[in-house]
């Protein structure tokens, strides 16, 4: 059995041994295809994989605006409470993260093994939620920075 599937089988097993679903399924559709030779999808996921993902959190997000959950009132809210501002940062200090880990990735592309690798321990160990390499670079570009001093 070729290396990439006892890779992907490894991390299935780890998945079931997590209770992560989310693991399972993502390493056993890479394998599938993989198995069945649709290796030339594999650069359409790489490329537009995560973007394909972040719209449809994107759309679990907007669907409260939708369905009147969340109105103007929540909104005006989120403007004038502690915990709406709190948000406010986090999501500020998040876009600012993505964009260092944008720019990490550009300069040193080969942070991504590390990066997937610490995905996959954060999820299986420690019940984390890998939320995507943007955050995950942004992260480790802080931390290079603190490490080198500047």
């Amino acid at each position: 059995m070729p290396g990439d599937q006892v890779i992907l089988l490894s991390l299935m097993a780890l998945g079931v041994v997590a209770r992560n679903a989310l693991i399972v399924t993502a390493a056993g559709v890479v394998l599938i295809l993989r198995v069945l030779a649709l290796e030339r999808f594999f650069p359409l996921l790489e490329r537009r994989g995560l973007e394909a993902g972040l719209i449809f959190l994107l759309i679990a997000v907007l669907v409260p605006f939708a369905t009147g959950e969340v109105g103007w009132a929540e909104i005006r809210q989120s403007f004038t409470s502690w915990t709406g501002l709190a948000a406010i940062l986090g999501g500020i200090i998040a876009a600012v993260l993505s964009g260092y880990g944008v720019t990490l990735l550009q300069v040193k592309p080969e942070v991504i093994v590390g990066m997937v690798v610490g995905t996959i321990l954060g999820v299986v160990l420690f019940k984390g939620i890998p939320v995507g390499p943007l955050a995950a670079a942004g992260f480790t570009a802080i931390l290079l920075a603190l490490v080198r001093g500047h």
